[in-house]
């Protein structure tokens, strides 16, 4: 189930700025290193970033196909994230980055 597209279109500094801020002010980065921007918000709904945009807060829970409502994640969720990149008809995968919600320990 696909919640949300977005694209680095979207981001006010790219990628490439970003590394440059990074690297500028002494922080590490070498050859093999995995870069995130964090969450990405589009203009439109169906591009919106986070869970919490989706669901307004946690005030509008997603109505799923499968009867389920979605809300703040819970317990026992597992997320799971895909990404590529893409251009002039070549796809560099990401492959998938998975994991699951534990509960709170005291």
């Amino acid at each position: 189930l696909v919640l949300s597209h977005t694209s680095t279109s979207a981001l006010y500094w790219s990628m490439a700025q970003q590394l440059a801020q990074l690297t500028a002010h002494g922080g590490p980065l070498a050859a093999g290193d995995l870069c995130a921007s964090g969450g990405i918000s589009g203009a439109t709904a169906g591009a919106l970033g986070s869970l919490l945009e989706l669901t307004h807060g946690g005030t509008q829970p997603l109505n799923l196909p499968n009867g389920l409502q979605l809300g703040y994640l819970r317990d026992g969720d597992t997320v799971i994230l895909r990404g590529y990149a893409e251009q002039n008809g070549l796809r560099i995968g990401l492959g998938e980055v998975r994991g699951t919600v534990l509960p709170a320990t005291a």
